[in-house]
């Protein structure tokens, strides 16, 4: 394998309805000459394919998938775009069918069980069944036969079967109901069987439909954060290029407020960046000559220039969007219960209805063919999986309204089928474990100095400062109705604090080492305070004026009130709990005892967050990744169960399959718990759904006719059947008093 020709993309598959049909696409790819790997995720309807380049094109991948009746998206520009669209006409087509198939199902459900002696009943039935079976239903028959070409069978095999037969049996009846009188017999019909259990599962597929259309953004969220457009300088003037006709070693001009465009280095100027997106930390980084700057973050009040180093594909951005696509389609397919469960008991049944019909003609003496075709109908009627159909939707669906009212937004099955077994969870720092942003903590003053004018002249300079700590501080006077003072000679000392003259006085504002420069009088008091904050890795700014210190203030990203509880909850839980932050190991240390956690890396990369998520994984770990940016989406992408917080990033929720909405990591247990209790109910639906198969199925075959003549009716099975749903609905509904 030449490496230099082999690609690694991911293409939007469209027409999947069904875990076995991501396997189908999948082993269809893998057999092509030329494919290396492919891996194709149901949930997000992506294949992640590598393939060598030289012996197979995008097309040759699509022709092939086409050839089984789905198709993939090669075209690179708008791919999203076009995935959307084409997710957004499924489920509307699906949506009308399902309200068709209800609206037509209903007055045949009722002819069907109290006016059954009407006149035309059975024409006027058949009338109203054929659209429901033949055109509403069509894509169950459509899907049962893709099956049968690979030698496959799942639920849309079992509904296309026994609606058919129920039609075709139904028709019969109805236009030579003789045949039946003359062996005394009535010519009974169950059309409504057949329209019911279309709309019954075609309501199921709605379900699953909107949460596939509800599918993740974020890739095109993140493209979305690089500029279309940048300044160049060219022979001294600013020339505005697109993003494609920057080069490597261009000089790119960024303005306050900007989007950094390319990765690169400055060569003169000085502001602050925004580089939350990357790091995760919300502290905007000083930046001045020689140091990096990165796509899509965002300069704030000052202006440089700097020298384009990597640019395209080669971006962090770049970058990070490919690890993002690359984890979410390394998935292995999402096989969901039921179609796990359909693939044993679909052939199961058409064999037991096939072996009755067979043992009834051997063995059923005169009306043998008459008891054969109404007991192997029978048993297709009663086996139909509208209840196996119902069980997980139904359940899935109470647990996530239920989720809603406790401010859990789960956005798919996955998330509630995965949550049970996590035994690992991994919390980001910044803006989970803390608020997300500088506050003051702490402000002390000098003993007998005028505290209220003080305020005023330390609130007006602040104010005036372009330093992103100086916005804490501003917050702090504003909460506490300081009004502004009047100062002059206002100026910035770049990196260091600032200065000003009030009444003829000079004050100053900034760091420990600017204040050391100017060898001022320190209060013990002050110093004592000052160094205790740094030892709990709290930012200190010091305020004083000529002669001493006048106040010391420590700023810090608080803890949330609720972390350390959290916690404890999950810790009592026996979950590993684990912290990642960008921030340096002294202030990821000190945040780590407060909140109680033992484990915990500081200074780690969105790259290094996967890798650890990875490596616990690789250890046998069920990991929760539980972030707010764009520097953790890698990671939630990566993560067995991914939890964003409400107050993140529009990218970080794209990614994650949970959305705490407080942004309160009191939720987390919650959720893992509502995760057990729908996943018990799926189960017990699943049981009940079988058990009743269990002992139906052989009832309709006849198992009670050699001991009292007992044969069950058709009619009976699709009365049986609907009681079978019933039951499922309402055991998930008690999902709705659970208590977590």
């Amino acid at each position: 394998m030449n490496k230099d020709n082999v690609i690694k993309t991911t293409f939007p598959v469209l027409e999947m309805t069904c875990a076995a049909c991501a396997v189908s696409v999948e082993s269809m790819l893998k057999a092509v000459d030329g494919v290396y790997n492919a891996s194709v995720n149901f949930a997000n309807q992506d294949a992640l394919v590598e393939y060598d380049a030289t012996k197979v094109t995008p097309d040759t991948l699509r022709k092939t998938v086409q050839s089984i009746g789905y198709d993939l998206i090669i075209e690179t520009d708008n791919q999203e775009d076009l995935k959307n669209e084409a997710q957004k006409k499924q489920y509307y087509k699906l949506k009308q069918r399902t309200i068709w198939a209800s609206i037509l199902s209903l007055p045949i459900v009722i002819i069907g069980m109290f006016f059954m002696d009407i006149p035309y009943a059975n024409w006027i039935m058949m009338v109203l069944a054929t659209p429901v079976v033949f055109y509403f239903g069509r894509s169950f028959f459509a899907n049962a036969i893709k099956q049968a070409r690979n030698k496959k069978a799942n639920m849309d095999t079992l509904v296309a079967l026994s609606t058919g037969i129920a039609y075709l049996f139904s028709l019969f009846n109805t236009l030579f109901p003789d045949f039946w009188h003359r062996r005394g017999l009535h010519a009974h019909v169950y059309f409504e069987a057949a329209a019911v259990v279309i709309a019954f599962i075609s309501l199921g597929k709605l379900l699953e439909e909107k949460a596939k259309s509800n599918t993740s953004s974020a890739i095109k969220k993140l493209i979305g954060l690089q500029p279309k457009t940048v300044r160049v300088i060219v022979n001294n003037t600013e020339v505005e290029k697109t993003i494609s006709e920057v080069l490597v070693g261009d000089i790119v001009q960024v303005r306050p407020g900007e989007k950094i465009a390319v990765d690169g280095k400055v060569t003169e100027g000085y502001s602050y960046v925004d580089e939350s997106m990357i790091s995760g930390e919300s502290i905007p980084v000083e930046k001045k000559k020689n140091d990096k700057v990165f796509t899509g973050t965002i300069n704030q009040k000052g202006s440089f220039r700097f020298v384009a180093e990597k640019i395209g594909s080669d971006t962090l951005l770049s970058q990070i969007i490919k690890m993002v696509q690359e984890a979410q389609g390394s998935k292995a397919p999402v096989q969901k219960i039921v179609d796990k469960i359909a693939g044993i008991f679909v052939p199961i049944v058409i064999g037991i209805s096939v072996l009755t019909f067979i043992a009834w003609m051997l063995l059923g003496g005169d009306a043998a063919f008459t008891h054969a075709l109404l007991t192997s109908v029978t048993v297709l009627v009663i086996a139909c999986p509208c209840a196996l159909g119902l069980a997980t939707p139904t359940a899935i669906m109470v647990g996530i309204g239920k989720g809603a009212e406790m401010g859990i937004l789960i956005k798919d099955a996955e998330s509630l089928e995965t949550g049970h077994k996590v035994n690992a969870v991994v919390l980001d720092k910044t803006g989970t474990i803390t608020e997300g942003h500088p506050d003051v903590t702490n402000i002390i003053w000098k003993e007998n100095v005028e505290k209220d004018s003080l305020s005023q002249i330390l609130y007006t300079m602040e104010a005036s400062s372009e330093h992103p700590l100086a916005e804490a501080l501003v917050r702090y006077f504003q909460q506490h109705n300081v009004v502004k003072a009047e100062i002059n000679s206002f100026e910035s000392i770049t990196g260091m604090g600032v200065s000003a003259i009030s009444k003829g006085k000079k004050y100053y504002a900034g760091s420990s080492k600017m204040i050391a420069q100017n060898a001022v009088n320190i209060d013990s008091n002050l110093q004592k305070h000052a160094a205790n904050w740094q030892e709990e890795a709290k930012t200190v700014i010091w305020f004083w004026d000529e002669v001493s210190a006048l106040a010391v203030v420590a700023i810090a990203d608080t803890v949330k009130k609720s972390s350390a509880i959290a916690i404890e909850r999950l810790h009592n839980l026996g979950i590993e709990v684990y912290m990642l932050t960008g921030d340096n190991k002294q202030t990821a240390k000190a945040i780590a005892e407060q909140v109680g956690i033992l484990h915990y890396n500081a200074e780690t990369l969105p790259s290094d967050k996967a890798a650890f998520v990875k490596a616990l994984q690789a250890q046998g770990k069920i990991v929760a990744m539980v972030g707010d940016g764009i520097n953790d989406s890698h990671a939630l992408a990566q993560a067995d169960m991914s939890i964003a917080m409400g107050k993140g990033s529009d990218i970080a929720i794209d990614v994650a399959k949970m959305t705490l909405i407080q942004s309160d990591l009191n939720a987390i247990p919650t959720a893992l718990n509502l995760s057990r209790k729908t996943v018990n109910t799926i189960k017990q639906n699943l049981f009940w759904a079988f058990i009743y198969n269990l002992i139906g199925v052989p009832i309709a075959a006849g198992l009670l006719y050699p001991i009292n003549g007992f044969l069950l009716d058709p009619m009976i099975a699709g009365g049986a059947m609907a009681l079978s749903s019933v039951s499922v609905v309402s055991n998930s509904l008690r999902l709705k008093l659970a208590k977590l």
